[in-house]
């Protein structure tokens, strides 16, 4: 994974596929949690709510219809 796989930094649509390149990015150490935190305008709860997702259930739990499968009551 290099930078160049990153979603750009004025991406809206978040997909399941750049969310987790996010996450993953982050997590590898190829960017710091705060400085994808600025660049994509998301908040601590937001991107850490990713990353439980994928660390209980997988990339396929960062899909949006797949949101109420995961969610816990």
């Amino acid at each position: 994974m290099s930078l160049a796989d990153l979603p750009a930094v004025d991406t809206r649509r978040w997909v399941a596929s750049r969310k987790a390149a996010v996450v993953r990015a982050v997590a590898h150490g190829l960017i710091e949690i705060e400085d994808a935190l600025e660049a994509y305008g998301l908040s601590e709860d937001e991107f850490m709510a990713w990353v439980r997702a994928v660390a209980d259930h997988g990339e396929d739990a960062l899909k949006t219809t797949a949101i109420q499968k995961y969610r816990q009551p």
